[in-house]
């Protein structure tokens, strides 16, 4: 036996010993009165699942997991894909339905397909051990094992329904039951992996496979429940094509669009935040938000390079993006607050150092004076912030008053509002950004390419797109700086030579 299989085997052994345990049945009731609960608790699915899988039920359903059993359950002849996050218990609830389905007798014969044949068949086992294994279903359904038919990968039970597994490109066909039924339950479960979906090839070879080899082993006369799971890991992949086609595309992410976990009684925001603070962005949106990003669309590539002595320079800006928010948590969709200082020197702009995180205002606000101590006497900051017309009362009413309590504990900081009415964030930032980056003209510090910050900006420009799938604010923060800088060199360049350092060869 390969030493594959016999890890797997070890690792359900435990599992059905657990298994065991967790679902004893204490006491003892009649017949009767067994058939009198069971038919109770089938009355209501959430109540069922809940008694029967006391393990792996252990924490309370949210409202996408309630509407998802009530949608199976109430539709013999239905098609829907499940994109939920990592972590909200798509294969598990897949189960808990199927299962439910299996033993009601609503559904008879259960196709399990993924990437490969191992794949399905790791996937499969669980519902096999449940069956043959948890002491509540024995005792309330009676052992379902079919003596001669129950074997990884491929089993019947005692009340007639069967289950495969098959990994994808493999032959479905011919699979019935005894009384010639054929698949009426087919879960395509993790069918798309990262390496297939970046050859399109590929994709169109198994998205044919499944519409001429899967879908063809249906009943067109019988109802049948198509179920697709699976995170959109590309923008064209099998879960995509299958989501566009379905009854019901269910697309729920670890958080809502305001950042709060849509699964709280199970991942708590200090866990989320620990998970995804050792990832990157483009990890985070894939796994986690159903967002499949492609690095360098627009920046392919950031140039680090040593910045000039600020000495050299007549003047820095510091310009610093608010956000409303008052989080301290790093969100999707809540944006990054964020405050560089970028120079210009000889044609070329320079981010020296910066701060982009997701903070509280009052840290916000201390950024500017941690700026000031990096900068100290070598050169004159000029200080802005953006606010336009949506930001100018929460900078009027937030704002002013935490630069005013900073002032009077470490010093007033002459700051300007940003008031331009700025273009397009994205058009703003690809045209004004994208061709000083191409020509070598936009550098990151060097001597700061370990500050996280620093990292976070360059991941930020690496994943910007036009339609902005992914946080653009310190791109953002460095267009403003930059469109000041145009501005004062052009001034610059209008008094006489005398009064002005020379500031050449720009382009």
């Amino acid at each position: 036996m390969a030493e594959s299989n016999k890890q797997l085997i070890s690792i359900f052994d435990e599992y059905r010993r657990l298994l065991m345990a967790e679902t004893e049945v204490s006491g003892e009731m009649s017949h009767g009165n067994i058939q009198k609960h069971r038919r109770e608790l089938e009355k209501d699915i959430e109540t069922w699942i809940k008694f029967f899988f006391p393990g792996s039920a252990k924490y309370p359903f949210a409202t996408f997991h309630k509407k998802f059993f009530k949608r199976i359950i109430n539709n013999p002849e239905w098609y829907e894909t499940v994109s939920w996050s990592r972590e909200l218990s798509k294969s598990t609830c897949a189960m808990f339905v199927c299962l439910y389905l299996a033993l009601t007798g609503r559904k008879k014969n259960f196709l399990l397909i993924s990437n490969s044949y191992d794949n399905a068949e790791r996937l499969l086992e669980p519902w096999r051990a449940h069956l043959d294994t948890n002491q509540r279903i024995r005792l309330y359904y009676g052992d379902q094992r079919m003596v001669g038919h129950w074997e990884m990968g491929e089993f019947r039970t005692q009340t007639g329904a069967t289950f495969r597994a098959c990994g994808a490109l493999q032959s479905p066909r011919g699979t019935k039951t005894i009384d010639d039924v054929r698949p009426d339950c087919i879960v395509m479960d993790d069918f798309d992996t990262d390496e297939e979906v970046r050859n399109p090839d590929t994709i169109k070879n198994k998205w044919d496979w499944f519409e001429n080899a899967v879908a063809g082993t249906r009943s067109i006369s019988g109802n049948c429940l198509v179920l697709w799971l699976g995170n959109i890991i590309a923008q064209d992949c099998c879960i995509v094509r299958a989501g566009k086609m379905s009854d019901h595309w269910d697309i729920v992410n670890i958080r809502d669009s305001e950042g709060r976990s849509t699964w709280p009684e199970k991942n708590t925001e200090e866990q989320i935040d620990r998970v995804l603070s050792k990832i990157s962005t483009k990890a985070q949106q894939q796994e986690y938000f159903n967002n499949p990003l492609s690095e360098g669309e627009i920046f392919k590539e950031m140039s680090w390079g040593k910045c000039p002595p600020l000495s050299k320079l007549e003047y820095i800006i510091s310009y610093a993006d608010p956000s409303p928010s008052n989080k301290d948590r790093r969100k999707v969709g809540v944006s990054f607050k964020a405050n560089f200082l970028v120079g210009y020197c000889d044609g070329k702009f320079y981010v020296y150092t910066g701060y982009l995180d997701q903070v509280t205002n009052a840290e916000f606000v201390g950024w500017n004076y941690a700026l000031r101590d990096y900068v100290r006497e070598k050169t004159q900051i000029l200080y802005y912030i953006e606010n336009n017309t949506l930001q100018d009362p929460f900078y009027e009413q937030v704002y002013i008053p935490l630069f005013q309590q900073y002032g009077r504990e470490r010093g007033f900081i002459p700051i300007t509002p940003d008031t331009r009415k700025k273009p397009d964030k994205a058009a703003r930032i690809e045209g004004n950004l994208e061709p000083l980056n191409r020509n070598g003209m936009l550098i990151l510090n060097e001597a700061e390419r370990g500050n996280p910050n620093m990292q976070r900006l360059e991941e930020q420009f690496k994943l910007f797109t036009p339609q902005l799938k992914a946080p653009a604010d310190g791109p953002d923060c460095i267009e403003g700086a930059v469109y000041i800088l145009n501005e004062r060199i052009r001034v610059l360049d209008e008094r006489p030579s005398w009064g002005r350092r020379q500031y050449k060869n720009m382009w």
